[in-house]
């Protein structure tokens, strides 16, 4: 590597399941670099961080806490709105861009697999056609997402595969694509990706399956401790239920749930136990398909350790 190539802007990706450690290593990260003479921002990959006022649920960090570093793509969307992975990425790169202009390090932080991918691949993504999606939402509403989950499953088994068969959402943006003619959906990791930024670093942060299961219970149970339920009530109140994305978010469905009478806290703790772990096993899933990807314990991980073997010094 020349001296020109390890003094340029990297792109820096921290990515894993929720609950590994990732925003910790992020901001010791970008800390490490600084005194190295190397400014460097953090960029969000968390989609429902991406929501004002969705702090508690998503274990958002707060400003306070931010050592000081700037963030980038937090609190950018109303609860009503639709995150769209085409828009996210387009403002992410954009993003990125700007602080490479100024020769600043980019550091992209999150466990939305798609999201994250959209960034770091060569990733298109199929057009959209509203008439075609306006008919299969109906039929979503009248039918449920499981019959158009089967539709898929026999169009497209692979990307059938990829995709949560209650999410109706994600379901039926997948027979919009097949609908135009497209041989698959698309909307995953190419088979054989190639990166976006020539000087990408990508870090994997993990921790042991029986380890990380009792960590997400807890963080679970901490978040209805700190007033998520209260969070959710005044979420409500700025539209949360009309929202299409953010009110089916883990946690912030059961607490709608809980308010509306249609759970007990009980029931809408261990729901959202239950599907975290799930979702956490999904994220492993993702990015263990990526290649090139140091692992880490983020616990005990010193961040000079990821320059120097990145950088070479």
């Amino acid at each position: 590597m020349t001296t020109d190539e390890v003094a340029a802007p990297r792109l820096w990706a921290i990515v894993g399941a929720t609950g590994t450690g990732k925003t910790s290593l992020s901001l010791d990260l970008a800390e490490a670099l600084k005194r190295r003479g190397r400014a460097a921002e953090i960029i969000n990959a968390d989609a429902m961080q991406l929501y004002r006022g969705m702090d508690i649920g998503t274990a958002k960090l707060p400003v306070a806490e931010r050592r000081g570093i700037p963030h980038h793509l937090f609190d950018v969307l109303a609860v009503t709105e639709e995150a769209a992975v085409a828009w996210y990425q387009g403002v992410a790169r954009e993003t990125i861009d700007r602080l490479h202009a100024r020769g600043t390090d980019a550091i992209l932080v999150g466990g939305s697999g798609l999201y994250v991918s959209s960034v770091l691949w060569d990733f298109r993504f199929p057009p959209r056609d509203p008439a075609v999606r306006a008919g299969l939402e109906k039929e979503l509403e009248r039918l449920g997402p499981g019959a158009l989950y089967e539709r898929l499953r026999a169009a497209d088994p692979i990307a059938a595969q990829r995709i949560d068969p209650r999410n109706g959402r994600r379901v039926v943006r997948a027979l919009e694509v097949l609908a135009q003619g497209a041989d698959t959906h698309g909307g995953a990791l190419p088979a054989a990706p190639e990166l976006w930024h020539p000087r990408t670093s990508i870090v994997g942060t993990s921790i042991e399956r029986d380890i990380l299961v009792g960590l997400l219970d807890e963080r679970v149970l901490r978040m209805w401790e700190l007033g998520l339920t209260d969070e959710v009530a005044g979420l409500r109140a700025d539209g949360l239920e009309r929202g299409a994305t953010a009110a089916r978010a883990i946690g912030y469905a059961q607490a709608l749930a809980e308010l509306r009478g249609e759970m007990t806290r009980a029931e809408a703790i261990a729901e959202t136990q239950a599907l975290t772990r799930r979702y956490a096993r999904r994220q492993v899933s993702w990015f263990r398909r990526y290649e090139d990807v140091r692992w880490v314990d983020a616990r005990s991980l010193r961040a000079e350790e990821l320059i120097i073997e990145e950088t070479g010094r």
